[in-house]
């Protein structure tokens, strides 16, 4: 797919190999990306992901995962500072956006850009923030362990009912990416939860944290602080999430910036309660 822009601008399909420049734009911008996601980030859509350049050179992305027939999501919309107010994102925006089709699109919004996603049709559901804080020495709890390779079906299975749509292949992928950490709690052969650790540019990014009640969040939340003992860690949670932002609180995390989740349309009803931590704010 190619389309030309303002001022010369080419919005082309990225590559793997084209998204370091943009992983920079991001760092440049305060937003913490994780060392490793990119590989997870492609094995879910890998034809999702767009980048702008004007005579060869990269200055705009965006990226719109499809997952699945109904449901997209959109994430790291960015423009070189340099050339900003060319129309240069707007125009990757548009060509992005048309690979979602007729699917519902959801992203996480920074507060300087909400009001133009509301322009284009995107309203607010909840308001995540970022907590960060160090983490406090501790051991693994009872009924917590590392997650194994045979725990990948009931993690998909946990993580699709916490979702607005089935993302197996990000999950199989996230679990296992460079650096990550998963943890599982369970309840005799019963999971009630999984979290994720992984390193980031700044510091460590726990996401996601999804667990069946605050008592299991709080006992994977520990078992990821452990794996960070004396580190800067970062959280993204969800304002409707008063337990998450209690964990939070309580590890004398505070908050650094917010985001609003928005989407285009209806989504499918998925437990938002047990959403303690969003995964990532690039890919929901």
């Amino acid at each position: 797919m190619t389309s030309p822009a303002p001022q010369d601008l080419v919005v082309t399909q990225a590559t793997p190999d084209d998204w370091p420049v943009v992983r920079g734009w991001a760092v440049d911008e305060g937003w913490n990306p994780g060392l490793s996601d990119v590989p997870a980030f492609f094995a879910q859509d890998p034809e999702g992901f767009f980048i702008g350049r004007v005579d060869g050179a990269p200055v705009s992305a965006v990226s719109v995962v499809n997952f699945g027939a109904d449901y997209a999501f959109l994430g790291w919309y960015l423009v070189r500072p340099d050339l900003r107010g060319h129309g240069h994102g707007l125009a990757t925006w548009k060509t992005a956006l048309a690979h979602a089709g007729t699917r519902t699109v959801g992203l996480d919004g920074v507060v300087a850009q909400q009001d133009n996603y509301r322009q284009s049709g995107f309203e607010l559901a909840y308001r995540t923030a970022r907590f960060v804080g160090s983490a406090p020495a501790a051991g693994i709890p009872a009924g917590v362990r590392p997650a194994r390779a045979a725990d990948l079906p009931a993690v998909t299975a946990y993580d699709s009912a916490c979702c607005p749509a089935d993302r197996p292949r990000f999950v199989a992928a996230w679990l296992t990416g460079a650096g990550h950490r998963a943890f599982v709690r369970h309840d005799g052969d019963r999971l009630t939860g999984y979290g994720v650790i992984r390193p980031g540019h700044d510091c460590l990014r726990i996401g996601p944290l999804f667990a069946d009640t605050a008592e299991d969040a709080r006992a994977l939340f520990t078992a990821l602080l452990a794996e960070a003992a004396g580190r800067q860690v970062a959280v993204d949670v969800p304002g409707p999430s008063t337990a998450g932002v209690a964990l939070a609180e309580e590890a004398g995390f505070t908050p650094s910036f917010e985001t609003a989740r928005m989407y285009t349309g209806p989504v499918r009803d998925h437990a938002l309660e047990r959403v303690f931590g969003v995964t990532t704010l690039e890919l929901g």
